[in-house]
Parts: structure tokens; C-alpha cells; sequence
């Protein structure tokens, strides 16, 4: 994998993070969340490693499950691959 810019991985955390929140509020009302915390490290050195982690709290009256941070941080990966090949 060729050595990718800074501004391609800006691109690579923005698109994660933007996959991440769409997929949740895709699924449940913004009003559900109390709090929500996406985070994206990219390491870039004989490849792209990259760790995604998605911290929700839901309101008391949500019947959402807090399993949709992983599924969320699954998608923003799916995301970043899609990107990536596309590169």
C-alpha cells in the first residue's frame, strides 16, 4: 500500500467517524442519545491500521440496545475499506 497523505487520512477519520454516527441515528432518534463518542486512530506505517471505538449512552427510555456502538463501528470500518479500495 502506497504511503497515503494527510489529507487522505483526515478523510479516512472523517469518513469513519460521519459512517459511524449515520448508522446510529439511522437506527434510533437523536432524542435516544445522551451521549456519543466516536473515536478513530489511524496508524499508517506498513499499512493501514486502523482502530475505530464507539462509546453511546442512551436515555433511560430508549429501548435501544447499546450494542449499536459496535455494530456502528463496524460499519465505519466496511467504510474505511470501501474508501481504501477506491484509492
Amino acid at each position: 500500500m502506497r504511503k497515503l497523505t494527510d489529507q487522505e487520512l483526515d478523510k479516512i477519520s472523517e469518513l469513519a467517524a460521519d459512517a459511524a454516527e449515520n448508522f446510529i441515528f439511522s437506527k434510533i432518534s437523536k432524542k435516544e442519545v445522551v451521549d456519543l463518542d466516536i473515536n478513530v486512530e489511524l496508524h499508517h506505517e506498513s499499512g493501514l491500521d486502523v482502530d475505530v471505538t464507539v462509546e453511546i449512552l442512551l436515555d433511560d427510555l430508549s429501548s435501544a440496545d447499546e450494542s449499536i456502538a459496535d455494530e456502528a463501528a463496524s460499519h465505519a470500518l466496511k467504510a474505511i475499506d470501501n474508501f481504501v479500495e477506491g484509492l
